[in-house]
């Protein structure tokens, strides 16, 4: 009864629209989860001093599920149906489509409807989540051998930095695009054959972009960023490639 009322407001929300470009659903997820990572941020500090790995944890998965969530807003906003006129006050609206009076999809189907963007996908931002959630430690032991490893000095920082990117970019790059894929493609209940086909399809095009971006990035970060915002900073500039990777994980399983 909980689950088929639950699905019946899904539903409803997925339909409705503000000023007819934003989905109402995804940008109240997207408002709900700015509001958790700006708290977080007040008490940053505070919260690494005592738990750091488990603070880098928390942090990457609230900005993981925020990267997914502007992926799943950009589908929806470029799936959006055509909308018909509507008063300029109208802060939301719904939208109008016609169904078969005849046969009326079934209550799961209402977010499938015919024009219809597809429903927010809940299982998915939750893997992307869990996935910040568990590669947090991992990320917090690299940078840490990174900082010890090439430890800047202030008489010639850049080298060092250098080296780190050098070091990260071609160690550890592919090895997370690997945990990437692996992870995503196990947790949607793919099997050998689904993985193999994505790292066909997707691993060296999403490697080379990889390449394109990150390592100016962490040349910033390395060179000037303290070690314990080292990861947060990657995270939240990851907002704009986690979501890219959102979007090449979907398209590839559709």
């Amino acid at each position: 009864m909980f689950s088929t009322a639950r699905r019946r407001v899904l539903d409803g929300l997925n339909r409705r629209y503000i000023y007819g470009r934003l989905p109402l659903l995804h940008s109240i997820i997207f408002l709900i989860e700015m509001v958790a990572a700006m708290r977080l941020a007040t008490k940053f500090n505070s919260y690494y001093a005592e738990k750091p790995v488990l603070t880098t944890m928390v942090t990457n998965a609230i900005l993981g599920g925020i990267a997914d969530t502007v992926a799943q807003l950009i589908t929806a906003f470029k799936t959006r149906p055509v909308r018909r006129e509507y008063e300029s006050s109208d802060l939301i609206s719904i939208e109008i489509h016609d169904l078969d009076k005849e046969k009326p999809p079934a209550l799961g189907e209402l977010g499938q409807a015919r024009n219809l963007p597809p429903v927010f996908d809940f299982e998915r931002l939750t893997r992307f989540m869990s996935y910040g959630f568990f590669m947090a430690p991992i990320q917090f032991h690299w940078f840490g051998f990174l900082s010890r490893a090439f430890p800047l000095t202030k008489k010639n920082p850049t080298i060092p930095a250098l080296k780190r990117v050098a070091v990260d970019q071609f160690i550890f790059a592919p090895f997370g695009l690997v945990c990437f894929f692996t992870f995503m493609t196990i947790a949607e209940g793919g099997g050998r054959r689904a993985l193999t086909r994505k790292f066909q399809d997707v691993y060296l095009p999403t490697l080379k972009a990889n390449f394109v971006l990150w390592p100016a990035v962490q040349i910033l970060n390395f060179r000037v960023v303290p070690i314990q915002f080292q990861i947060p900073f990657v995270s939240s500039i990851g907002i704009a490639w986690t979501a890219y990777l959102s979007l090449t994980n979907s398209s590839e399983d559709d």
